[in-house]
């Protein structure tokens, strides 16, 4: 078996969590700094979670079809900088909009098939996916840190430079990754696609992937400015945002013993119902600097817990010649529910105000919760 090259993949891991980290916390502040109201900053950071519902199918055929993924993963990462750069010219409302659903389309063409590099370098070793993985949280972090007190410093105008500098890093370390594909699984290569979809607990459980992303909408269109108005400073919100990020890394190292000992059905059940009481703590107890770090700590669950897992539960559920296809529904469907989440959380901002939005989140993790204790089945031995 070939050397691991855990830098490799660990650097490319980085720069694209490094990328999330400063849109995720930031995007609606830039936006919101340019003048728009909160229904157009929620159609705005929806338009790249809507590209996921399309995108990221189209480029997983493709990447399945061609056995090409590495291609895939180098070309979307020079398309998404070279589109995006397109933020220079305009900032009109319409402008922007075509910039985020362009970037978008090659940015979401990257991840699901990059994931089946990893695990395709790592066959035998899926243990170890997690402590690569945790290189992209701490990407997340350094960004998240950074750009929060640069902000404190400098005008939001440089927004646009930051990211372009970090989808350069993306593509640099997508021309350092060795290419690698997966072997057979133990599930025949016959079985097609739709064949394993309809598997026992399949279609549920990418139901809830909807809901948990929905359920996301306010925290990542919102969050930052609802602290912001609370009184935070943007250092500290930085800072805030690391927090949550610091639980998941932690989470990621000890994933591989909880994932030993515990089934992924229960996992994606504790992750729903931790994901529950995080938007109700957000949306009502936020101006309480302690209870916000603990919902910030709760990341974990809600994210680190739950994306490893999932992860998992999707490499069991399919065999090789569709693991790209069903990495990609993955994206997809966490694409929807974010568009979903997004657009909701934009429209009732103003209306409803933060504690009736974030509640809405909330049921929309307990729903998946009650879905995945009631559809999936517990994994067989």
């Amino acid at each position: 078996m070939a050397a691991l090259p855990y830098w490799r993949l660990s650097s490319f891991y980085l720069f694209y969590f490094a990328l999330l980290g400063s849109t995720a916390p930031f995007l609606a502040l830039y936006f919101d700094h340019l003048g728009f109201s909160s229904a157009r900053i929620g159609e705005l950071v929806a338009i790249p979670m809507l590209m996921r519902c399309v995108a990221p199918n189209i480029w997983g055929w493709l990447g399945d079809y061609t056995g090409q993924r590495l291609a895939i993963v180098r070309f979307g990462a020079v398309c998404t900088l070279l589109t995006f750069s397109l933020i220079f010219v305009s900032k009109t409302y319409a402008w922007l909009a075509m910039v985020m659903a362009l970037h978008a389309f090659f940015w979401h063409a990257v991840l699901p098939q990059f994931e089946v590099i990893t695990l395709a370098h790592l066959q035998g070793q899926t243990h170890r996916y997690s402590q690569i993985r945790l290189w992209g949280s701490i990407g997340f972090i350094i960004t998240v840190v950074a750009l929060g007190r640069l902000f404190e410093w400098l005008s939001l105008d440089i927004y646009p430079l930051a990211l372009v500098l970090i989808m350069a890093g993306i593509v640099v370390s997508s021309l350092w990754v060795p290419n690698a594909q997966p072997v057979q699984g133990e599930r025949p290569a016959g079985d097609g696609f739709l064949k394993q979809l309809r598997s026992p607990g399949v279609l549920a459980f990418y139901g809830c992937v909807a809901l948990m992303q929905v359920s996301h909408g306010p925290y990542y269109t919102f969050l930052t400015l609802h602290l912001e108005r609370l009184g935070y400073s943007r250092g500290l919100i930085g800072m805030l945002w690391a927090v949550g990020v610091v639980a998941e890394v932690l989470m990621f190292l000890a994933m591989s013993k909880i994932l030993a000992r515990f089934s992924v059905r229960r996992v994606l059940l504790a992750s729903f119902l931790l994901a529950a009481l995080r938007w109700l703590l957000l949306g009502s107890f936020a101006e309480f600097l302690w209870v916000l770090l603990f919902a910030q700590v709760l990341h974990a669950a809600t994210f680190g817990i739950f994306h490893a897992a999932a992860i998992q539960f999707v490499q069991r559920s399919f065999g090789a010649r569709q693991q790209g296809q069903g990495q990609a529904l993955y994206a997809a469907l966490a694409g929807t529910g974010g568009a979903l989440g997004a657009l909701y959380s934009g429209y009732s901002w103003n209306v409803l105000g933060a504690t009736l939005t974030f509640s809405i989140a909330s049921l929309a993790a307990f729903v998946a919760a009650v879905i995945i204790a009631t559809r999936m089945q517990e994994d067989r031995p």
